[in-house]
């Protein structure tokens, strides 16, 4: 009699199931030779069934995932229904400004029937003015210039938009945090090699996490994630190393949208202004993109377009910060309001976001250095720039990234490298880049006071003769004159380890309190700076390190620190890491302090003269020497 059986295994049972089974049946021949109650286990063994299930349901979830996105069109119904939730065809941007009304009050004195009748006819009337206001701040559009109080009457008829961009935002961050500790089971559980234990490797594994999240979170939180990326002394180099990533693979918008947007901003066609417009952006930012172009004339340019509906995203975004903010305020009873910073914040972002600021601001920083010849400086296309479209000059030249890569002969395609020929030249210019990035950021500082407020390796370039390009000038900082002769001497404090004078330098920027112990926060940079080594008179030691210190101090005392002292530091501190990876033994101190001495030797000022010939200040002889070791 045939016996029918089930089949072991369904065609959708997983490899690594069968496998067991497998393994079990082989095992199962040998433990007649184990005693009874001996249990002999394969822990390894049994995490790779473990990944490979996962795997296995992994790819079965992608799969589904993938073909319920293209059966049902989510990607369409989402922009549909995100399109009609802004309710942006009730904006009209022509709308003279509205005087706010309050909410009618009742009022019953002692009133006749008729007198009663009226008064409700005049109430009715008071009500109907009302909602007819109200209708007319739906009609309201989002102010071009940042306005707290508008952008509160903007989003408070509009609760549903910051309800849902908080429940994305709180999602996002839900979702990175639950892959963080996947991570760390996964390590616990020793499925992954024993590279990834170590310390250096996890914190740069958590920073892709942040970095992809503030991807997936669109441009306000990527212009955050790149400001952090230049602070590597708050949240770690590796994780630092990893938002620096957020400067090149930001994801570009499409072409026909770029196009549309030149259109509504000239009010003719592209053909009308432009004889050609490349297929692909060369760059994305977090912004905009660029376009390589040519104007009717043939003159190369770079065309720069915003991206689509930004001011709205990002003024949202502000707005949400701002709520944060106020909350906390009032659960640590703080009486200062915090909701300015976000307020600063929301302002420098909403200016960025007109071009024709920031056009204004490239012809000031390249008049302010034109007795500079070193520095390039785009010139701007005025009559082809509008609020979200800036055309400038197209200046040919290697990325700092590109020159990096070549240096330290990273493989091209197909597994080929750079000769060493190659990588010697590039490194060659990668390091002059560096030393006159480090001249220009002491230019800004010491000499026009005009400072580029977001130099990182993305805006920066080294032209073919030889000269540093600086793009992008949504935003310049301008510093005061007596701050600028007080970071010279904060300068030569720290080179000469006098730490006490640099605090008094501190003082006179208007970086310390009012009222702190200028003593202690002397003895305190003394014991953290006390271990720096000289050698030839200048600190043999990596400049992000001496910083990294100076901000601990300034933390710890709760220092005022103004944006140029920051921008410069960054900057310095950027351009250190791009040559300390190309050559080891670079110094960003021994690369300003030429520079240093000679602004101390040919300004007359009597304040260069009271730092030069102090106790604490250069001697001349070697003051002399440096520079003519420079002019050699």
């Amino acid at each position: 009699m045939a016996v029918t059986t089930a089949p072991l295994f369904s065609p959708w049972t997983p490899i690594s199931a069968r496998r067991c089974y497998s393994t079990r049946a082989r095992a199962s021949n040998t433990t007649t030779s184990i005693k009874k109650g001996r249990v002999v286990g394969n822990l390894g063994h049994l995490g790779e069934v473990v990944r490979k299930d996962m795997d296995f349901l992994k790819k079965g979830i992608r799969r589904g995932m993938e073909w319920a996105n293209e059966a049902l069109q989510v990607r369409r119904v989402s922009k549909t229904l995100d399109d009609l939730l802004w309710l942006r065809h009730l904006e009209e941007p022509q709308a003279p400004p509205l005087e706010p009304r309050p909410w009618p009050q009742p009022c019953y004195p002692e009133l006749s029937g008729v007198d009663l009748f009226m008064a409700d006819l005049k109430a009715l009337e008071a009500y109907a003015g009302y909602f007819y206001y109200l209708s007319k701040i739906w009609s309201k559009p989002l102010p071009e210039v940042y306005d707290p109080q508008y952008v509160d009457d903007y989003f408070g008829c509009r609760p549903h938009l910051v309800a849902f961009r908080l429940l994305e935002v709180f999602s996002s961050f839900a979702s990175a945090a639950i892959r963080i500790r996947a991570s760390g089971i996964r390590k616990y559980l020793k499925l992954r090699s024993d590279k990834d234990i170590d310390g250096n490797i996890s914190q740069y594994k958590f920073g892709m996490v942040l970095k992809e999240t503030m991807l997936s979170l669109g441009p306000t939180f990527i212009k955050v994630g790149q400001s952090l990326s230049t602070r590597p002394d708050i949240i770690g180099t590796e994780i630092s190393k990893a938002l620096s990533e957020l400067h090149d693979q930001i994801p570009p918008f499409p072409r026909n949208v770029a196009m549309k947007i030149i259109e509504e901003e000239f009010g003719s066609p592209v053909e009308s202004f432009f004889s050609y417009i490349s297929k692909e952006p060369v760059a994305a930012a977090s912004f905009g993109q660029v376009y390589r172009g040519s104007t009717l004339d043939g003159v190369s340019v770079a065309v720069k377009v915003q991206r689509p509906n930004l001011r709205h995203l990002v003024v949202r975004d502000v707005y949400i910060l701002r709520l944060g903010l106020g909350l906390l305020q009032r659960i640590a009873k703080r009486k200062s309001d915090l909701r300015l910073y976000a307020d600063e914040l929301g302002k420098g972002l909403v200016g960025e976001l007109d071009y024709t600021l920031e056009a204004a601001n490239a012809t000031k920083f390249l008049e302010a250095h034109l007795p500079f010849p070193f520095i390039r400086v785009p010139k701007v296309f005025q009559h082809l720039t509008r609020r979200r479209v800036l055309t400038m000059e197209w200046i040919i030249g290697e990325s700092p990234t590109d020159l990096l890569s070549v240096s330290t002969g990273n493989s091209i395609d197909h597994g080929s490298r750079y000769t060493e020929r190659q990588q010697f030249d590039a490194k060659r210019r990668l390091l002059d880049l560096v030393n006159k990035g480090v001249e220009a950021s002491l230019v800004q500082l010491l000499e026009t006071g005009l400072l580029h407020a977001d130099p990182h390796p993305g805006n920066l370039c080294y032209t073919s003769t030889g000269q540093i390009g600086f793009l992008d000038f949504g935003l310049l900082c301008q510093m005061e004159k007596k701050h600028q002769y007080a970071m010279l001497a904060s300068i030569v404090h720290i080179v000469n380890g006098d730490w006490e004078s640099l605090v008094r330098a501190l003082t006179e920027m208007d970086v310390v309190r009012p009222g702190t112990n200028i003593r202690r926060v002397t003895m305190d940079l003394e014991y953290a700076l006390g271990e720096v080594e000289f050698r030839d008179g200048i600190p043999d030691v990596k400049f992000s390190r001496v910083l990294g210190k100076i901000w601990s101090v300034a933390l710890k005392y709760q220092f005022r620190m103004p944006p140029y002292y920051t921008l410069v530091l960054r900057s310095l501190a950027s351009l250190e890491g791009l040559a300390v990876a190309a050559d080891k033994n670079f110094k960003t101190f021994e690369a300003a302090y030429p520079y240093v001495v000679q602004k101390l030797l040919t300004d007359n000022s009597a304040a260069t003269k009271r730092i030069l010939h102090s106790k604490e200040g250069i001697p001349v002889a070697e003051a002399c020497s440096l520079l003519k070791s420079r002019c050699n």
